[in-house]
């Protein structure tokens, strides 16, 4: 058998290798290559329909960046009023719990939840963590430690001071609590 450096040398009018056959006619070349002909066609239309899906998906792709970045801008613009609503919020528990009268404190702890519903309305969430809750560095501020005695309870809250706030996946105002902490007794 020769080496292909030596077929590229061979003129082509000359004898194929054993094995090989030439096409005896010019018909049979034709019919030979409407078969490549046509795969290449196939090929070439695979190959657009690819470049239309790719298109496609690339269009679909900015659209979801374009409406991604129009959710944000509209977050960051809604940000001030519900950090204002949530300064409200607190206000009007504090009103609430002082209170002097039945009537003044009703009327509080209504316009307290409205508060809320509006704030969850606008995609924010309260952050109330209540005891024995995991301490969350990311949404809670430690504004006192207490030592116990029992290992399970270390880390987790004894007390809510003031709810915080969360937006979307950001924390606004942490939650300020009083974390306990585990001390052996000796």
């Amino acid at each position: 058998m020769t080496e292909p450096a030596q077929r590229a040398d061979r003129p082509r009018d000359s004898s194929p290798d054993q094995g090989e056959s030439a096409p005896a006619t010019p018909q049979e070349a034709t019919g030979a290559a409407e078969p490549a002909a046509a795969a290449l066609a196939a090929l070439a239309e695979r190959v657009e329909d690819l470049s239309r899906v790719v298109a496609r998906q690339a269009a679909t792709l900015e659209r979801m960046a374009d409406e991604a970045r129009a959710r944000a801008r509209r977050d960051r613009a809604d940000l001030p009023l519900l950090t204002e609503l949530f300064a409200l919020h607190g206000d009007t528990v504090t009103c609430a719990r002082t209170a002097e009268s039945d009537r003044d404190r009703t009327a509080f702890t209504a316009l307290a939840g409205r508060l809320e519903r509006l704030l969850t309305g606008r995609g924010a969430t309260l952050v109330t963590p209540g005891p024995d809750t995991p301490f969350d560095a990311r949404t809670m501020e430690a504004a006192d430690v207490v030592d116990v005695a029992d290992p399970a309870a270390d880390r987790t809250v004894e007390a809510l001071l003031s709810p915080g706030l969360l937006v979307e996946d950001r924390s606004v105002r942490p939650a300020a609590v009083v974390v306990r902490r585990h001390r052996p007794t000796t």
